[in-house]
């Protein structure tokens, strides 16, 4: 299967695009890679999923909305390049997770977004490299924030 397919047989739903809330481009390519700003947790009707984790959210709520951090990146791809199909490969992502001072467990957050690229463009192609950082704050109260880079299939 390709990765529209995949998309498919998850049977998810994408909520809309994000639009910037300053002064940068959310999608930029140069050459054969795509670049994409860091994006929020957008639910389908646009709102956000809000909260700290480890105060407002759990480690297994947090990695739910990296998953839907994912989904909105999928949006903004899909939105730009009309196919997940035109992506090869992720190649980095960084998630940075707005965490109490305690919390810990900012890579098991942020596998909500990379089990979601793994399962759209496969075990090989859909796994890159990656950080996962704790931070004291994200704007609007966000519990997670990731960008992320791309190979096209040229």
């Amino acid at each position: 299967m390709n990765p529209d397919e995949r998309f498919e047989k998850l049977g998810l739903t994408l909520p809309p695009p994000p639009k910037p809330l300053g002064v940068y481009k959310p999608f930029l390519i140069d050459g054969s890679y795509v670049f994409l700003s860091g994006h929020g947790t957008v639910k389908e009707d646009g709102s956000l999923i809000i909260g700290k984790v480890g105060v407002d959210l759990n480690e297994d709520e947090a990695k739910l909305a990296a998953r839907q951090v994912g989904l909105a990146m999928l949006a903004t791809i899909k939105a730009n390049l009309g196919s997940f199909n035109k992506i090869k490969r992720v190649i980095k992502i960084l998630g940075m997770v707005n965490a109490a001072a305690n919390f810990g467990r900012h890579p098991f957050v942020i596998n909500g977004c990379s089990e979601l690229f793994a399962e759209i463009w496969g075990s090989d192609n859909g796994v890159g490299v990656r950080s996962a950082v704790g931070m004291g704050s994200l704007p609007d109260n966000i519990p997670v924030e990731i960008e992320a880079m791309f190979q096209l299939q040229l």
